[in-house]
């Protein structure tokens, strides 16, 4: 009886904390719901009773040129982010470069500057360059973020394939490149799955570079979106949360779907045998 009582609080608990943590979303989902006569009562409803979708209708006609930007930003930073991390994290753990643990050390340090030194760093590269305000500028900012942190997940990963498979590899002739592309990468796909969705949640949710770097231009992503929107109309709160919930929908469905090799890609290499 003492442990299902115990159980049943500790389940209460539990319950009542992720319901705090999860009511600024379904105000959010709320809100959007709501015409904006009824924002101003006091108090607010509680639920939609008079729901309307004049905030989605604001969404689709001004806010997909954004959602398109940011699309696009963040899948080239996943792309960018897994070429550039996925050989750097099989060249440590498997070639063992001279110098490895520095260049891990490095790359600890690395996630440890603040995004707007590294911001007021590139503005002044792209400045010379030509860059601001254009995609692969903001792609390859948004990637210096991602990199890191990709090449320590993979190091982990590549680090607990089974020597004897590399070695089989090149015993039938394959090169280090053919042994990465053919057994390695394929054996990494939990890893991968995992650097690609945090480099595409870094890159969707990213304000500081967009701000810095493409504020302005032809190609803002959807933080500027709701960050412009907010400035515009802010008494327009239906419209404002809508933007917000769509701009949510794609980070939430990814996360949903790739949970299961996250967790797996995260943990990998904590255990060794």
């Amino acid at each position: 009886m003492t442990t299902r009582h115990t159980a049943w609080w500790k389940t209460a608990i539990g319950l009542l904390l992720t319901a705090l943590m999860l009511f600024p979303v379904y105000w959010m989902l709320n809100v959007s719901f709501t015409p904006d006569q009824d924002m101003r009562k006091s108090p607010p409803d509680w639920f939609p009773a008079h729901g309307t979708l004049e905030g989605y209708r604001a969404v689709l006609d001004q806010q997909l040129p954004y959602l398109g930007t940011s699309l696009a930003v963040a899948l080239g930073t996943v792309c960018l982010t897994v070429a550039v991390s996925a050989p750097a994290g099989y060249a440590l753990a498997k070639l063992r470069p001279r110098g490895g643990g520095v260049i891990g050390f490095v790359l600890l340090v690395a996630q440890m500057i603040p995004g707007i030194i590294m911001a007021m760093g590139f503005y002044t590269i792209y400045l010379k360059l030509g860059m601001l305000q254009s995609l692969p500028g903001l792609i390859i900012a948004d990637s210096t973020i991602a990199v890191p942190f990709a090449v320590l997940i993979f190091t982990a990963f590549m680090d607990g394939i089974p020597g004897e498979l590399l070695q089989a590899a090149r015993t039938d002739g394959a090169g280090h490149l053919r042994t990465f592309w053919s057994i390695v990468l394929p054996m990494s796909r939990n890893a991968i799955v995992t650097v690609s969705l945090f480099a595409f949640l870094w890159a969707w949710s990213d304000f500081v570079f967009a701000s810095t770097l493409a504020g302005g231009g032809a190609h803002e992503p959807i933080t500027l979106g709701i960050y412009h929107y907010i400035g515009n109309n802010n008494q327009q709160w239906n419209a404002i949360m809508a933007t917000a919930v769509v701009a949510s929908v794609p980070t939430a469905l990814i996360l949903v779907l790739a949970q299961r090799y996250v967790a797996a890609g995260v943990t990998a290499g904590a255990v060794k045998d």
